[in-house]
């Protein structure tokens, strides 16, 4: 097996503490990389030096998906920072197959313009180049979509390193003292911002389809509630706090319904609930338990875990009413799915000789892949371009998060220094606007 260790400063993980993230990557015996040398980007700006190595972070993006193989700085002939300084020579010297290089510059009063190229080695061309304006502050993010681009215009598909992911962790102060946090932070872990705390459970967040919202079930109360909460002004609403089960929220593709696992009749079921109208109609009714729905991509179904059969198992409902339909029938647990960005596959938590594991079911073959080989994985969420299914897991009887990729061949742990983590979900995309240079 091949194994990479990333540390990463996590950033300010509450007002008093900062976490350190660290991401263990494990590949497959046999897979490499494409080598790729990411030069340090030049830094043309007066006066103090940047606060972040875009350089670093953009080879670091490239390093976790494990289809990259970054090549060690010290072994570079030459920091060329425009197209006209590369010398192709120097990077076939040292076996790389593909050259990223940039610059910073000072751009108006406060903002700066980096720039970046990308070449094909072996074909002695350049591939593409963009700019972004951008403010110090923002450098970090902006290193992320250059990430993006380069992951995208080498593999063909779309990056997911300038997406977000949310998470509960939960901390002990004390015996009397219990802190249960919900948290959004870049997908590699880098800086954390506290959504709400609270010494009540928080459960099951969701991502609005706009990146901007996200929905979650408090307990803050003494009793379940949903709730939908605006990222960047924290102002918060109760959208569901009826008589016994107010659970898992579930979005529609379009942001104007959640799905919902209610038991306001007395026994739980899933509902759709329209934000605009305030209006709430059941999508099941039966006499065992419906929970964890789920929307497809194209808004017309939504998956669910009942227990009508005798055991957990995943069902598809349509959304505008009709006959249910088992999904699952390998295993007698299989519960908490959702579904791939093109609909194609639906991940879950699969129960296998004992050991509950992230499985994907494929929809047109029926085929089921068991991913993961931990003993409690759970809460499996697909990056937004399908490459990647992010979850929870234990290790050594501490909560912890970890990815897995779609074919199972590469393997992520992302541990936070404090605290059991759980329940993670990744956002849907944001874009940043960029020229083509």
């Amino acid at each position: 097996m091949k194994k990479l260790l990333l540390i990463l400063l996590a950033g300010l993980w509450s007002s008093q503490a900062i976490a350190i993230l660290t991401i263990r990557i494990t590949t497959e015996a046999g897979i490499e990389g494409l080598p790729v040398a990411v030069v340090p980007f030049a830094w043309e700006v007066p006066g103090r030096s940047p606060d972040q190595d875009v350089a670093a972070v953009v080879g670091a993006d490239l390093e976790r998906s494990g289809r990259f193989k970054p090549l060690p700085v010290e072994d570079m002939l030459a920091r060329p920072s425009r197209g006209s300084e590369v010398d192709y020579a120097d990077w076939r010297a040292i076996n790389a197959e593909n050259l990223v290089i940039g610059r910073i510059e000072p751009y108006g009063d406060s903002e700066y313009q980096v720039t970046f190229e990308l070449f094909d080695i072996g074909k002695q061309e350049r591939i593409t180049g963009y700019q972004f304006q951008t403010k110090r502050r923002d450098l970090r993010a902006t290193a992320h979509h250059i990430a993006d681009i380069v992951y995208e215009k080498l593999t063909g598909q779309r990056g997911a390193f300038s997406t977000r992911i949310a998470y509960i962790t939960s901390v002990n102060e004390g015996a009397s003292n219990h802190r249960v946090t919900l948290t959004v932070a870049d997908a590699d872990g880098y800086g954390p911002q506290t959504i709400i705390d609270s010494a009540e459970p928080l459960m099951s967040p969701a991502w609005a389809p706009d990146g901007r919202r996200i929905a979650y079930v408090s307990f803050e109360k003494k009793r379940p509630s949903i709730w939908v909460q605006e990222i960047f002004t924290g102002r918060r609403k109760q959208i569901a706090s009826f008589k016994g089960i107010n659970g898992a929220p579930a979005w529609s593709p379009d942001g104007l319904k959640l799905a919902l696992t209610l038991s306001k009749e007395g026994n739980p079921d899933i509902y759709v609930l329209d934000l605009e109208r305030g209006s709430l109609r059941p999508l099941t009714r039966h006499y065992a338990i419906d929970t964890e729905p789920a929307w497809s991509p194209d808004g017309r179904y939504v998956i669910f875990t009942s227990d009508r059969g005798g055991g957990p198992q995943i069902y598809r409902v349509p959304v505008d009413g009709g006959k249910e339909e088992r999904l699952t029938f390998e295993g007698s647990y299989n519960a908490r799915a959702s579904y791939s960005p093109d609909g194609g596959m639906i991940t879950m938590v699969t129960r296998q000789e004992g050991a509950y594991r992230i499985g994907v079911l494929e929809l047109a073959s029926g085929q089921m892949r068991v991913l993961t080989d931990g003993s409690l994985d759970e809460s499996p969420s697909f990056a937004p371009n399908g490459s990647m299914i992010i979850y929870a897991t234990k290790i050594a009887g501490k909560g912890e998060l970890a990815a897995v990729s779609t074919d199972g061949r590469v393997k992520q742990r992302l541990a936070l220094q404090e605290g059991d983590v759980r329940e993670p979900v990744w956002s849907p995309y944001t874009r940043k606007k960029a020229q083509r240079n």
